[in-house]
């Protein structure tokens, strides 16, 4: 729903609308499944998109611009029975640069332990105190994900609220018969996305995703050179995060959305500046070194 507000001043009208926070855009696909009702799926793709985008996820007020711009795809993989289904799920956001019409990549991730069940028309029921299903709860988690990551690019870490909202649907799955809610069913979940990023030996990385953002993309369009500085100073803070916890989680999420990026920005960079982060990436990001060797191939400015 959208708050419509109308205040006159000497005679002025003046009208301000506010919006729900996201504008994410969802799809469901069956390809890998045989069913000769896709209406069911089509249904749920909708209730889905309802669900996100006019829910009111935080307290603030956003403009129609201002919403997150964020997307699901999810991908059936196999129909268990006639109301269960097994997916993967793939969460992507980004956040507008300033003075840009460029948009950064904040989240790109694929969730492979998904299961859910659905009844067409069911409603789709979330309760931030009660585990009512797997569906609504994976979903409002990821929500709370995209809110924090979004947050934090913009003020230092200012995403806590919404970690900590996404962890309290981690504390309510424990008991959930579905995975990817429990520490020990691996070490690239649900459960440990939230633990590292509200751990404060990952607060490097929360600082990095403030500077990059804020100090370094924003400012690129006036200052290219110092804001490019700015971005090399950020990844370097990384270090301590890699150094304290090695091939951790919330690491390879930060490069999974980041690493075509850092390479756009860094190939027309001064060859000090690229030989200093080829190294640094090399280090952070090992199993990307070749594709971070492209730096190099840049042309210097």
């Amino acid at each position: 729903m959208k708050k419509i507000i109308v205040a006159v001043f000497f005679g002025v009208v003046t009208l301000t609308v506010w919006a729900q926070e996201m504008n994410c855009q969802v799809q469901v696909l069956t390809g890998q499944i045989q069913t000769s009702d896709k209406k069911v799926f089509e249904t749920l793709q909708q209730a889905l998109y309802e669900f996100i985008n006019n829910r009111r996820w935080t307290s603030d007020q956003y403009m129609q611009h201002e919403r997150i711009e964020c997307s699901i795809l999810i991908n059936i993989t196999e129909r268990v029975s006639t109301d269960e289904f097994k997916a993967t799920l793939q969460i992507q956001s980004r956040r507008p640069v300033f003075s840009t019409s460029y948009n950064s990549p904040l989240l790109n991730y694929i969730d492979k332990e998904f299961t859910f069940r659905y009844v067409e028309f069911q409603p789709l029921d979330f309760n931030e105190t009660q585990f009512l299903n797997n569906l609504t709860s994976v979903v409002a988690y990821y929500t709370y994900i995209f809110l924090g990551f979004d947050y934090d690019s913009f003020s230092p870490e200012g995403g806590t609220p919404y970690f900590q909202k996404a962890q309290n649907i981690v504390n309510l799955g424990q008991n959930a018969v579905e995975t990817g809610w429990k520490a020990f069913e691996g070490t690239q979940n649900r459960y440990w996305l939230t633990e590292e990023m509200l751990n404060v030996q990952f607060n490097p990385l929360r600082e990095c995703m403030y500077a990059y953002h804020r100090k370094g993309l924003d400012a690129m369009s006036e200052k290219l050179a110092p804001a490019r500085a700015e971005i090399l100073d950020a990844l370097k803070k990384l270090r301590k995060v890699n150094q304290d916890k090695p091939s951790s989680f919330a690491l390879a999420v930060f490069f999974l959305a980041k690493s075509d990026e850092i390479i756009n920005i860094f190939s027309q960079a001064n060859p000090d500046e690229k030989n200093q982060v080829v190294t640094l990436l090399g280090e952070l990001d090992p199993t990307n070194y070749n594709k971070y060797e492209m730096i190099n191939a840049g042309g210097g400015k």
